[in-house]
């Protein structure tokens, strides 16, 4: 894949540099830029594939840098993994979107795992619109998403937040499980999700159980409490979670 990198940290920029030359021999490095300017004049000149994105430079962000880029006449046809040492900077905006993002000091792990999902998504040929929907969400700062992009092993699902039931976490894995008896396993651990997903409607059961508070039918004291779900489900709860968890659907 042809990639470019756009990172106003020197040493940063040249990390990336040295991986994709030494590790990452599936990438094509085109070019690099230091700032939003450059990096814009960049993608419209070589047209890449793939584009590690720093979120915070010194004279604005990787997002300017894509509205920018989808304003131009080139149309954006490229993946994005985005590189931050801000853990909260518009992180719910870009897993919503099924963006990529690896944090700062980067693991080289996590970065390999980054540009194969990048690599599955494009041999998929998915017309995704990630940019789109990424740029949609900074739009609506505030505001609760309505649905999430979950990345597969076989593209792309787009999920209304209302169709789901519950999560459970199978150690690196996630399975959602959705209205109807769908079932949908992501490559990401329940943690991930119980920082995005909102608050508001979906709670962390259990160690390994997210549920959609809209979708719990009855709450069971007996054998230390457990919930009963709209598709019949079972779930324990955490004693620890208890007292939220009955404040929560008490106030529904």
């Amino acid at each position: 894949m042809k990639t470019v990198i756009i990172e106003d940290e020197y040493h940063s920029r040249e990390f990336l540099k040295t991986v994709v030359a030494d590790l990452l021999s599936s990438l094509s490095l085109v070019g690099t830029a230091g700032s939003v300017p450059e990096g814009v004049a960049l993608i419209e000149q070589v047209a890449p594939e793939l584009v590690f994105l720093d979120v915070e430079m010194h004279a604005g962000t990787g997002f300017d840098l894509l509205r920018q880029v989808s304003q131009s006449k080139v149309r954006p046809d490229f993946d994005v993994i985005f590189t931050t040492a801000y853990d909260h900077y518009a992180l719910q905006a870009i897993k919503f979107s099924a963006a990529d993002y690896l944090l700062k000091p980067i693991d080289l792990d996590e970065l390999q795992t980054a540009v194969q999902k990048v690599q599955e998504r494009r041999r998929s040929r998915v017309d995704d619109n990630v940019i789109d929907r990424l740029l949609q969400s900074l739009q609506q700062p505030g505001t609760e998403p309505q649905n999430i992009t979950l990345a597969t092993s076989d593209g792309l699902e787009f999920v209304a937040l209302t169709d789901i039931v519950r999560l459970e976490a199978a150690g690196a894995y996630t399975t959602f499980f959705l209205k109807e008896g769908r079932k949908i396993m992501v490559s990401k651990n329940l943690k991930e999700y119980e920082l995005i997903l909102p608050p508001k409607h979906f709670f962390r059961l259990h160690n390994s159980h997210i549920v959609n508070l809209n979708e719990v039918r009855r709450m069971i004291k007996t054998d230390g409490g457990y919930a009963i779900l709209s598709d019949g489900s079972t779930i324990m709860i955490s004693p620890r979670k208890k007292d939220d968890f009955l404040r929560l659907v008490a106030g529904r």
